[in-house]
C-alpha cells in the first residue's frame, strides 16, 4: 500500500521569543528529529501536539503510520549569515527532509504579526469576496482594507471569538477576538490588501480578484502540493497520481460546500411550500434555553424561524443568564417585534436542563422543538416536520441530518447524515442530537430535563423519548434541516473542555439499559462521545461453531487454534461439516482432532457445494443456544470475541451478530453491511485501514444495520429456526443477506460489533465465478434476491442515509 505522506501544515515563530520557531503535522512514527542551518545542528524539541482541533480530529482518522506532533527549534542570533533551514526525520541512520524554508523568508517573518487567510470567496455575479481568517500578536492589532494605492477600502470587518487560536498561542495573551470575517462589495478592484496593524508594526496581505491571478494562484498551489508529493513519494508515485487524479475526476469526492446550495430547496420551491396547505396543521412550539446569547446570533436563530415556510409556530425563549441579564431589553424588543415570541425571565441563573424545562413549560403547540440558542433552522425545516406528520399522523418523534457552521455563518462543514432509527447506534454516540421534535404529549408522559444529566440532558431525554414512543413511531428526515453553530470551546469542537457531559453521556446509557431492563456495563469509547456497552451475563450458554470445510486443512486448522488459543470463553463446540474433500490429509487431520479434543464434531454434506445447505446440514448437529457461522479462512484476534458476539445475540430483539473483519493485510473486509452497494448488497468500508475509523466513526460503532457477512455471523437458535435458516435457493451468494433479511422481516435486529474482530483470509475455499455455469447461477442468485427484497432495493437501505453514495462503500456524499 502507499505509504502516508509526512507534512508540515503550521509553521510560525514564537511570540514572546523570536528566536523560537514553531512547526506542526505529521511525522512518521519511530523517527528522531534533526534541524541544522547550512548544515549546522540546532537544538531540537519534538513531542506530540497536545492540542488537536475537531476539524483535524476528523482528518487523522486514517492516521496509521503516523502521529500529529509539534517541534521548536531554537535560532541562532545572526540568521542573515546562513542560507536555509532543514529539518529531517531520522531512522536508522537514513534521513529524509521534512521541511525546508529559505532563511530569507524567516527573517522577513521574525518579530511580525502572524495571520492566516483559511478561505477566501470571490462570488464574480454579485460582485463580493468574502474572507474568513484570523490574526495573532502581543499587542492589539488593527485589521482593515486598503486599494493598492494604499487608500483605506470602507468595509465592516466582524471580529470574532477564536478559542483554538489562543490555545496555538499559550506563550503570549492573544486578543480573544483575533478571528475575522468580512464581504467586500469589490466593484471595479483587481486587488485589495488586507492590513495588520500594531504601532509602527504593518503587515499586508494581498488579495486577488481576477479570474486569471485566481487561477494562477490555484496553479501555483498545485505545484506546491506536486512538488511537495514528489519530493515525499518519488516520481513514479507522483506520475501515478496524475493518472489516477485525471481517470477520476467523475469519481472524486464530492465537496459539502458544492453540494449543500444544490440540495437546498430554491426560491420557488419555498414559496411554494409557504402557499401549501396541510389537512393537519399543528402548532411547533421551538424550545430555546438563552444564557447571555450574544445578540447577533440570538437575531439570527429568530430570523432563522421567522424565514419558516410553514409559520404555525411560536419561540418559547427561557432566559437563564439570572437578575442582570444583558440581554434582557433585546428579549423585550424582540417579543415587540415578533408576536409569536415567548420570553420567560428568571431572576436566578439557571442551569441548561431547568432552563430549557422552563421553556417547555411555556410551550402551547402539539409538538416541541429542541434547539441551541446560537443555532439555525433551515428555511424549509418545519416544513419538512408537518409534511411527514400529516403522511405518518402516529409519530412521535422527529429528527433530521444536521451540519455545523461557522460563527460567521458563511460556511458549512461536517454534515452529518444519519441512519433511520438505530437504538444500538445510539447507545454509542448521540448521533439523534439535531434537529429533534417530540409530541407535547410525549413529553407529559416521559418527563422533562433531568438535571443530573447536564452536560448529556438532551442525550438522556432522547433515549426517554425513544423508548417510550417504540420505533415505529420515529421518524428520521434525511434532510439538513439545522445549523449547529461551532463553537471553539464548546464539545463539539474541544471535547477535552467538557469532560463532565461525557460522564454524563455514559450515565444517561447506562440509565437507558437500567430502565429497559438489560443488564450492562457502559464505559467510554476509543474517542470522547462514544460509548461502549459489554452485557452482562447470569450463565455461559453453549455456542455451535458451524465450519462448512473442503480440503484446506491448514486455514481449518488456524481458525480452530486461534480460538483454543485465544479465547476467553471455554463453552462451545465445533461443528465441522465436511463437503467432498479429496486429500486424505484433510481426513486424517479430522481424526486427529475429534481424538483430542472433544469439543469438535466431524459432520459429512454429502450433496454439491451449496453454503446454506451447508450450513443448515451442520445445524441439525448442534446443540447450542447460540450458532456461530464461521468460514474456516478467519482467524480471532481479540481473546473476548466470542463474548463479544455473544452479548448482542442474548438480546431479545437481537437476531444475529457480526464482526469486524480484516484482509490479511490488514485492511477492512467487514464491518457491516448495505443493501444497495454495488447494485445488490456489499460490505462497508472496505479495504480502509486497520485503525481507520470512517465516517462519523462508524467503523469503531457498535450499530444496527441490514445485514452483516455469515462469514461470522451469531445467530440464536430460536431466530434461526423462526426464519427457517439459510435459503438453500441461493447456494453461493446472497444467502447470509436474505438471511438476515428475513431476520429483520420476523422483528429481529442485525447487529454490527466491531470489537469482535478476527482476520478473513477470503473465499480460499471457493473458487471465482469464472465459468458460464456459474455466471449464470450467480446472476440468477441475484434475480431471486431482487424478486424477495424489492422494497429495500427500490426505497433504500434505512440504516444508510440516501444523500450518500451507492456508489463507494467509504460513505461519501452522492455524486453531483
Amino acid at each position: 500500500m502507499q505509504r502516508e505522506v509526512f507534512v508540515v501544515e503550521k509553521e510560525r515563530f514564537d511570540l514572546s521569543d523570536e528566536k523560537t520557531y514553531h512547526l506542526q503535522g505529521t511525522w512518521p512514527k519511530e523517527h528522531t528529529a534533526a534541524a541544522e542551518l547550512d548544515g549546522k545542528p540546532l537544538e531540537v524539541n519534538l513531542k506530540q501536539q497536545e492540542r488537536i482541533s475537531a476539524l483535524e480530529r476528523f482528518q487523522d482518522l486514517d492516521l496509521v503510520d503516523a502521529i500529529r506532533v509539534q517541534m521548536e527549534i531554537v535560532l541562532p542570533d545572526k540568521l542573515e549569515q546562513y542560507k536555509k533551514l532543514v529539518v529531517y526525520a531520522e531512522e536508522n541512520g537514513k534521513k529524509e527532509v521534512w521541511f525546508s524554508i529559505p532563511v530569507k523568508q524567516l527573517i522577513r517573518r521574525q518579530g511580525m504579526p502572524q495571520y492566516f487567510i483559511e478561505s477566501s470567496e470571490v462570488d464574480r455575479k454579485l460582485g463580493i469576496c468574502r474572507v474568513r481568517g484570523w490574526a495573532a500578536y502581543t499587542k492589539p492589532l488593527k485589521v482593515y482594507l486598503e486599494n493598492s494605492r494604499g487608500n483605506r477600502i470602507p468595509c465592516e470587518i466582524q471580529h470574532l471569538k477564536r478559542v483554538d487560536v489562543q490555545n496555538q498561542y499559550p506563550e503570549a495573551e492573544v486578543e480573544e477576538k483575533c478571528g475575522f470575517f468580512f464581504e467586500l462589495h469589490y466593484q471595479q478592484l483587481k486587488e485589495f490588501y488586507i492590513v495588520f496593524e500594531a504601532g509602527s508594526i504593518r503587515v499586508r496581505r494581498q488579495i486577488h480578484l481576477q479570474p486569471i491571478q485566481l487561477a494562477a494562484e490555484k496553479i501555483n498551489e498545485y505545484c506546491k502540493k506536486g512538488s511537495r508529493y514528489l519530493k515525499l513519494q518519488g516520481p513514479a508515485a507522483l506520475a501515478q497520481k496524475v493518472v489516477g487524479k485525471v481517470k477520476n475526476k467523475n469519481k472524486a469526492a464530492v465537496i459539502y460546500q458544492k453540494w449543500l446550495p444544490k440540495h437546498l430547496p430554491s426560491k420557488a420551491e419555498l414559496e411554494h411550500q409557504r402557499k401549501e396547505h396541510f389537512s393537519w396543521e399543528p402548532t411547533f412550539s421551538v424550545v430555546v434555553p438563552l444564557y447571555k446569547t450574544p445578540e447577533k446570533y440570538l437575531r439570527a436563530l429568530v430570523e432563522s424561524l421567522q424565514a419558516q415556510t410553514y409559520g404555525k409556530w411560536e419561540l418559547c425563549l427561557s432566559d437563564g443568564s439570572g437578575a442582570d441579564s444583558p440581554i434582557r431589553e433585546l428579549l423585550k424588543q424582540l417579543q415587540k417585534e415578533e408576536s409569536r415570541i415567548k420570553v420567560i425571565d428568571h431572576q436566578e441563573k439557571l442551569q441548561i436542563s431547568e432552563n430549557t424545562n422552563a421553556a417547555i413549560e411555556a410551550a402551547t403547540g402539539e409538538f416541541v422543538v429542541f434547539a441551541d440558542h446560537d443555532d439555525e433552522l433551515t428555511a424549509n425545516a418545519l416544513y419538512e416536520c408537518v409534511k411527514v406528520l400529516n403522511e405518518k399522523p402516529e409519530t412521535e418523534v422527529l429528527y433530521s441530518d444536521e451540519d455545523k457552521m461557522t460563527m460567521d455563518g458563511h460556511k458549512f462543514f461536517q454534515p452529518h447524515f444519519k441512519p433511520d432509527y438505530n437504538v444500538d447506534l445510539l447507545c454509542t454516540v448521540n448521533y439523534i442530537c439535531h434537529l429533534f421534535v417530540a409530541k407535547k404529549t410525549l413529553i407529559d408522559e416521559v418527563g422533562m430535563l433531568r438535571r443530573e444529566f447536564d452536560g448529556a440532558q438532551d442525550y438522556d431525554f432522547i433515549f426517554r423519548c425513544v423508548e417510550h414512543a417504540g420505533a415505529e413511531k420515529i421518524h428520521h428526515i434525511p434532510k439538513i434541516l439545522y445549523h449547529w453553530r461551532c463553537h471553539e470551546d464548546s464539545t463539539s469542537e474541544n471535547p477535552e473542555s467538557k469532560l463532565y457531559a461525557f460522564d454524563a453521556g455514559q450515565r444517561a446509557v447506562q440509565a437507558h439499559y437500567d430502565r429497559i431492563g438489560v443488564k450492562v456495563e457502559v464505559s467510554k469509547g476509543e474517542f470522547l462521545g462514544l460509548y461502549r456497552t459489554k452485557f452482562l451475563r447470569d450463565y455461559d450458554p453453549l455456542i455451535s461453531i458451524i465450519i462448512p470445510n473442503k480440503d484446506h486443512i491448514d486455514d481449518l486448522k488456524r481458525c480452530i487454534d486461534s480460538i483454543e488459543a485465544k479465547s476467553t470463553y471455554t463453552n462451545y463446540e465445533y461443528i465441522i461439516v465436511e463437503n467432498n474433500s479429496e486429500e486424505k490429509e484433510t481426513f486424517a487431520y479430522y481424526e486427529q482432532l475429534e481424538a483430542v479434543n472433544p469439543k469438535v464434531h466431524v459432520v459429512y454434506y454429502k450433496g454439491h457445494f451449496n453454503y446454506s445447505a451447508i450450513n443448515n446440514f451442520g445445524v441439525q448437529y448442534a446443540k447450542g443456544e447460540y450458532f456461530l457461522l464461521l468460514n474456516n479462512d478467519t482467524e480471532i484476534i481479540n481473546d473476548d470475541c466470542l463474548e463479544e458476539l455473544l452479548g448482542y445475540c442474548t438480546r431479545e430483539d437481537v437476531g444475529a451478530v457480526g464482526a469486524r473483519l480484516y484482509y490479511e493485510d490488514d485492511t477492512i473486509q467487514h464491518a457491516g453491511v448495505v443493501i444497495g452497494f454495488g447494485g445488490i448488497a456489499g460490505h462497508c468500508f472496505v479495504q480502509q485501514k486497520r485503525g481507520f475509523t470512517g465516517y462519523c466513526h462508524r467503523i469503531i460503532c457498535a450499530q444496527d444495520y441490514s445485514a452483516v457477512t455469515a462469514a461470522c455471523m451469531m445467530v440464536k437458535r430460536e431466530a434461526f429456526e423462526k426464519v427457517g435458516g439459510l435459503s438453500e435457493k441461493l447456494q453461493v451468494a446472497f444467502n447470509d443477506i436474505d438471511f438476515c433479511m428475513k431476520l429483520r422481516q420476523a422483528g429481529y435486529l442485525i447487529v454490527y460489533n466491531p470489537y469482535a474482530e478476527l482476520y478473513h483470509y477470503e473465499s480460499k475455499s471457493r473458487g471465482l465465478e469464472d465459468t458460464p455455469e456459474k455466471v449464470a447461477r450467480f446472476n440468477q442468485e441475484i434475480a431471486t434476491f431482487e424478486k424477495r427484497w424489492p422494497d429495500i432495493l427500490k426505497n433504500g437501505d434505512p440504516f444508510y442515509n440516501p444523500n450518500l453514495t451507492l456508489d463507494s462503500q467509504d460513505f461519501s456524499l452522492k455524486r453531483l
